[in-house]
């Protein structure tokens, strides 16, 4: 399996920016995905979660800010950010794994695979 983040990268706060992680060699057609991020000095924390069925699952800080969507097509996950806060700014790591719960989890141990992850910062 392979996760390929793009999409990172320096804006101001209120700015927005999409991220895209582009996914190959999963083997089943049914699987959840999601975004994580690790602020520095902080633990990696679930942001959105998305699974093939179109349930999805949102962190209360981003909720009407940041939207998590699957192009199928393309096989590729993205996260819209909107209205960024300085407290966004972190490495951002896409992950996939089985569906095990509905709406998908935002708990990290439940996903077997993980990008490489890509740095987002947020300037106040």
């Amino acid at each position: 399996v392979q996760l390929v983040e793009s999409g990172g990268g320096s804006v101001q706060s209120g700015g927005s920016l999409r991220l895209s992680c582009a996914a190959s060699g999963y083997s089943s057609s049914s699987y959840s995905m999601a975004w994580f991020r690790q602020a520095p000095g902080k633990k990696r924390e679930g942001v959105a979660a998305i699974d093939s069925d179109g349930n999805t699952a949102y962190a209360d800080s981003v909720k009407g800010r940041f939207t998590i969507s699957l192009d199928n097509a393309k096989n590729t996950l993205y996260l819209q950010m909107s209205s960024l806060k300085p407290e966004g700014t972190g490495l951002y790591y896409c992950a996939i794994g089985e569906i095990l719960f509905v709406p998908p989890t935002l708990v990290d141990n439940a996903f077997e695979n993980w990008g490489q992850g890509i740095l987002v910062t947020v300037s106040s």
